[in-house]
């Protein structure tokens, strides 16, 4: 008997043989694969190269457009999975039957019970140590929606705002794709890859610049496997993941890092490290991180002032130095490109006057949707590191949080932040390095404050 074309994909789609393995923040064709392949293709890297077939996959995607800017994505598949706003996915693998994902001809969606809107921004919070211009600006960013938004001087570890200070001392969330930072960085440590090497993903080759500014979740699931779970664990722990990120930050609270791997039938490694799976990281967490890549490898204790008194005796400390300077240019070129042609490319509707360089994360959890979007800029009066975190529903997701930094920007440089500020100079402390760990060839760590949750 004979099937006609679409007889077969209805089949297909009943059966609940293709899975969508895309990443929540971005719009991306999955080709097929025919036979098992090198991933890692680059020859100038001795790297044990893994061959696997994967099961032919399709994603259809709707684009959703927001506040003058759309940003296509696709479902990720998982048994703890978000979908975009607007993004509805046309297949998936029967091994993702739990996940609530939304389905166009079905009419069902995911349900959100959390509020993606507040009434008022910032009450309750401790100002008087903050910058008054950069507070108003990150408030004007926010506007309703139900968020936090933390600046940082990645010179040395100031917080200069932080607006809606309960949430941003919380226990935090599942970090969604900004996990991919420290896998990033991971990978790049271990000499797996460097911003050009093309990964193998089954049909179709990536390389980290691409993966980074498309938010690709199986370059970064492979990323994993090849790592192991150890060697994960290990950067992400001395990247500051699992520890408290402050200085006797009154409130703050610790966002964890599991001791074990996921099981194998929640994705493992891979999906702990496309999305974050299993982690909980907050914002402060987050912010830390991203001040090192901004300033060569420094990352400091981060400190909240209270009082002038507290700003006027402000002293930076320490926690480590972390041998990743090398490594941030090949970072950066991905994180520039998600703002420039990527995920955060919303950014750029409010604000184009200076090189920012960000990662965005959507992903959702027990009726709530994250969006995140962590970032610094490059100005000639110094950087600055943002991080904005939503928690909501559908309007809540990581462009959408690139946007409102783009606002925040777009705010203070309307202000005149900018102008007649003395540059201060972004750069890692002269601190010697510890002997790496032999059995992973993890990066060279050198711990300077003593007894603070490290």
């Amino acid at each position: 008997m004979r099937l006609s074309a679409s007889c077969v994909a209805l089949l297909a789609l009943v059966s609940g043989t293709v899975p969508a393995a895309s990443a929540l923040d971005m719009a991306h064709n999955v080709h097929h694969a025919k036979k098992s392949q090198p991933h890692v293709t680059d020859t100038h890297h001795a790297v044990t190269a893994k061959s696997a077939t994967h099961t032919t996959h399709t994603a259809a995607t709707h684009t959703a457009t927001t506040h003058a800017a759309s940003h296509s994505a696709t479902g990720k598949a998982a048994p703890h999975t978000a979908v975009k706003a607007g993004t509805h996915t046309a297949a998936h693998h029967s091994s993702v039957q739990k996940a609530s994902l939304s389905r166009r001809h079905h009419g069902t969606y995911e349900r959100f019970t959390a509020s993606s809107f507040v009434t008022g921004q910032g009450e309750g919070d401790i100002i008087a140590g903050e910058d008054p211009t950069i507070r108003a600006a990150a408030i004007d960013a926010l506007g309703n929606m139900n968020g936090t938004a933390v600046v940082i001087n990645p010179a040395n570890g100031r917080i200069l705002a932080m607006v809606n200070q309960k949430l941003a001392l919380s226990p935090g969330a599942e970090p969604c794709s900004t996990i991919k930072l420290s896998v990033g960085l991971a990978a790049l440590s271990e000499g797996l890859v460097t911003r050009d090497t093309p990964v193998n993903l089954g049909g179709f080759r990536m390389n980290l610049t691409e993966a980074l500014a498309h938010s690709n979740n199986l370059y970064f699931e492979e990323m994993g496997r090849e790592l192991g779970f150890e060697r994960v664990r290990h950067y992400a722990t001395q990247f500051g993941l699992g520890e408290l990120a402050g200085y006797n930050i009154a409130g703050e609270q610790l966002g964890t890092y599991p001791d074990e791997e996921l099981p194998a039938n929640q994705g493992g490694v891979g999906r702990m490290c496309s999305f974050g799976q299993g982690v909980s990281m907050t914002p402060l967490q987050l912010g830390a991180l991203v001040a090192a890549i901004a300033n060569g490898g420094t990352l400091y204790y981060l400190q909240h002032p209270t009082t002038p008194e507290e700003v006027g005796s402000f002293e930076p400390h320490v926690k480590r130095t972390l041998d990743i300077a090398r490594f941030i240019p090949d970072m950066q070129d991905g994180m520039a490109g998600a703002v420039e042609y990527g995920t955060a490319r919303s950014l750029r509707v409010n604000f184009h006057e200076l090189p920012v360089f960000g990662k965005t994360g959507t992903c959702s959890d027990k009726g709530t949707r994250f969006g995140w979007f962590a970032s610094f800029s490059d100005s000639p009066m110094g950087s600055l590191v943002t991080v904005f975190f939503l928690e909501g529903g559908r309007p809540v997701f990581g462009p959408r949080a690139a946007e409102l930094t783009g606002l925040f920007y777009r705010s203070l440089w309307d202000r005149n932040y900018f102008v007649d500020k003395p540059a201060i100079p972004v750069q890692a402390m002269n601190v010697t390095p510890v002997r790496p760990i032999a059995s992973t060839g993890a990066a060279n760590v050198s711990s300077t404050g003593a007894g603070v949750n490290q």
